[in-house]
């Protein structure tokens, strides 16, 4: 089953066009990650999907609906939700206020969520009273991430959670991604570590000049002697 599919998307900001004609596709329970070069429109893709960014021409379906264009918070009450890059949590609230935040459109008691999301992402419990501000990292984005989970999404847009980290963390955060998918989200992955997302992912799209490049699995790209040479830094 489709959850995400995205045709002919052009989109971009003022009279700039970031990108023509994308069209990529999300498959229920997958992982997704769309890797390139700086400025080749990724980000934009996220942004556009999710509502911050109203296409100009193509469309978006979340599970064969229509959301092409709906504002962010109608797209978040259909079960998407978005991890952008930057500030993307609160730093004087606890780790726990933070994924209470995440809550905030659900009319119903968020604590039995709370458990599961504290259970997926362990060390946010170990840490539940902290400040936002004294974590690390790669903890300041496990609370980001599970503040988005606070909904219960279908579908989880992240972009770029592995910037700046330092190895090690880069590990942790994939780890993460990977039990989340395995939960039963589907993840769209936007990663300047274009090698060891796809390593990660069932299948990938290469976007340069605001234009899908290539698309395969995963594995395939990271074969691919083209994408190796242009996009990974080195052969294969």
């Amino acid at each position: 089953m489709k959850a995400l599919k995205v045709a002919n998307l052009t989109a971009g900001y003022g009279e700039s066009e970031i990108l023509r004609n994308v069209s990529v596709e999300l498959n229920d329970a997958e992982i997704v990650s769309i890797i390139g070069p700086n400025g080749a429109g990724k980000s934009t893709l996220l942004k556009a999907v999710f509502g911050i960014l109203r296409p100009r021409s193509g469309s978006v379906e979340l599970y064969g609906e229509e959301i092409t264009g709906l504002s962010p918070d109608r797209i978040v009450r259909r079960g998407i939700s978005y991890v952008p890059q930057v500030d993307n949590v609160f730093p004087s609230l606890t780790v726990e206020e933070n994924l209470e935040m995440g809550a905030y459109i659900r009319s119903d008691d968020s604590r039995p969520r709370l458990r599961e999301v504290y259970d997926l992402l362990p060390v946010l419990q170990e840490r539940n009273n902290e400040k936002v501000s004294r974590l690390s990292g790669g903890q300041r984005q496990m609370v980001a991430i599970g503040r988005a989970l606070m909904l219960n999404p279908r579908v989880l847009l992240l972009d770029e959670p592995t910037a700046s980290l330092a190895p090690i963390l880069v590990e942790m955060v994939f780890e993460k991604i990977l039990a989340i998918n395995r939960s039963g989200v589907a993840i769209m992955l936007v990663e300047q570590n274009a090698r060891e997302t796809l390593k990660i992912s069932h299948r990938g799209y290469v976007l340069a000049g605001g234009e899908k490049r290539f698309e395969d699995t995963g594995e395939s790209l990271l074969k691919n002697d083209d994408v190796g040479r242009l996009y990974l830094g080195g052969e294969g």
